[in-house]
């Protein structure tokens, strides 16, 4: 039996606190994302949105979150976590208030490209945070509450987002997060530590600058293929902007003396199959509040708020595998874990797939979103348990900048994807109705056709399921793994 000193006790009393604060933080953000994709009808037809401003609504925030989450890795690195951390939730705040200000589309797009930059300047540094405050043996846990936190906010905020939507208007969806980002900013401050920073360094400003540009370029190509085709001149200077941007990349990394993306972290392959494992279940799950919302409102035209409650078999099962998978932890390997959560979610998307029909009975989608959830949750806190065990405590700021890049560019390609294979279903005509969610009243013809965009939708996001299940399990622990456990109990002690 192991002793348990009275430091260690101070050490998990403080631990759990910083979880709380930081478990705070992911609530905030994922509250602020899963309420706008059921209300977004409402918010369209507000500002009578066309289809590519919609699309832009949605995909705005995810563009500049994912192309700023390695800058701030880094930058949190070198300034202070705890200082970069706090700043985001000042940022979102403000920006969630002129949000529901805005008295038109596109300065609306502007609030949530600031809402992007206050979020990234969180999810670089929550998962980090945590890392730190706990010990390595008990990391399971912490991070299993963490990721369970995500479910809380995926539970209220669908059915939340409905309901503000059908009452108060939908300047409150904005509005909610701001009394939420002020208690988070003030117990933050209380409660976290600053931490010890890297030695005073410098910013590899160019590489900043090449990461953000070829990520910008990428990911606007792959948002504005599925509105305006592959072919279109936006597209096709974005993907080859990307092309061209790669190399230099490479390039610049290589001869930087503190690169902001340090190549030789990705090399091994517990790192290189455990990111683009996240990669695909990100893909996979993503956009699936978005799409079921969209399928309750404009195929079977139902209000928002009865379409919020139709989609928390997700969050409900992401809250339940959560926790019991971090308790799990300490008996069952990360590894392990990964590859069930992975099969888990591939089943409810098969599910799903299979039963894509305007007459399938409300429990069968039910236990599809529900598989699907508790693979999610089985999967996030295996992965990301697994990944950042394997780190050494001086790269752990950039290395999950870029575990949460990866993850969100799965979500922008997972959304525009599917997007844009259930609206190629209905033509260009009508593709602006499946936004406002008022397709069912216009054609069953067109109703019956986005049912078949919803049925290919399933296929493909089951297929990148199934890759991410593979890529899971190539996935193992090298026999030579990085001692990197010492290297964090260090630097929280100092």
């Amino acid at each position: 039996m192991v002793a348990v000193t009275p430091q260690d006790g101070t050490r998990m009393r403080y631990a759990w606190r910083v979880c709380a604060v930081t478990s705070l933080g992911l609530v905030l953000i994922g509250i602020a994302g899963s309420t706008l994709n059921v209300a977004l009808p409402t918010v369209v037809r507000h500002f009578r949105a066309d289809a590519l401003e919609s699309g832009w609504i949605l995909l705005s925030f995810l563009l500049v979150n994912t192309a700023s989450l390695v800058l701030f890795g880094r930058v949190a690195d070198l300034l202070g976590r705890r200082e970069v951390y706090l700043a985001g939730f000042a940022l979102f705040t403000v920006a969630s208030l002129l949000a529901g200000l805005s008295p038109g589309v596109w300065f609306l797009i502007a609030m949530r490209v600031l809402q992007a930059i206050g979020a990234a300047m969180i999810l670089a540094n929550g998962t980090v945070i945590i890392t730190d405050a706990f010990p390595p043996e008990r990391l399971s846990q912490g991070m299993g509450v963490y990721i369970g936190t995500l479910s809380v906010a995926q539970l209220a905020g669908p059915t939340l987002g409905g309901l503000i939507a059908e009452t108060a208007g939908w300047q409150w969806i904005f509005w909610v997060n701001v009394p939420a980002g002020l208690l988070a900013l003030g117990v933050g401050a209380a409660i976290l530590r600053k931490m010890p920073r890297r030695p005073k360094e410098p910013v590899d400003a160019l590489g900043n600058v090449l990461v953000f540009a070829a990520l910008s370029a990428l990911l606007l190509a792959l948002s504005t293929a599925g509105s305006s085709g592959p072919t279109s001149p936006v597209v096709l200077a974005g993907a080859g902007l990307f092309v061209v941007l790669v190399p230099l990349i490479v390039l610049a990394e290589r001869r930087a003396p503190n690169p902001v993306l340090d190549l030789r972290l990705f090399g091994g392959r517990l790192l290189t199959c455990a990111n683009l494992a996240s990669f695909c279940n990100a893909l996979a799950r993503s956009a699936l509040i978005l799409v079921v919302a969209l399928y309750f409102q404009a195929a079977r035209g139902v209000d928002a708020f009865t379409a919020g409650l139709s989609v928390l078999p997700v969050p409900v099962g992401i809250g339940l595998a959560s926790p019991i998978v971090g308790l799990l932890g300490q008996r069952i390997s990360p590894y392990a874990l990964s590859i069930g959560g992975a099969v888990m979610s591939a089943a409810g998307l098969g599910t799903l797939m299979l039963t894509a029909d305007p007459g399938t009975p409300y429990w069968v989608i039910g236990i599809g979103l529900f598989v699907a959830g508790c693979g999610s949750g089985t999967f996030l806190t295996g992965n990301t348990t697994q990944v950042m065990r394997a780190l050494p405590a001086g790269s752990l700021g950039v290395v999950n900048g870029f575990r949460v890049m990866v993850m969100n560019v799965g979500i922008v390609i997972s959304v525009g994807l599917s997007l844009s294979v259930l609206t190629a279903s209905v033509g260009p005509q009508v593709r602006a109705q499946v936004y406002a969610g008022t397709l069912s009243t216009l054609s069953p013809v067109a109703v019956g056709q986005l049912m078949d965009g919803f049925q290919r939708a399933y296929a493909v996001l089951f297929g990148v399921a199934l890759i991410g299940a593979v890529l899971a399990a190539l996935a193992r622990q090298p026999q030579s793994a990085p001692q990197s456990a010492p290297a964090r109990r260090d630097s929280t002690s100092r």
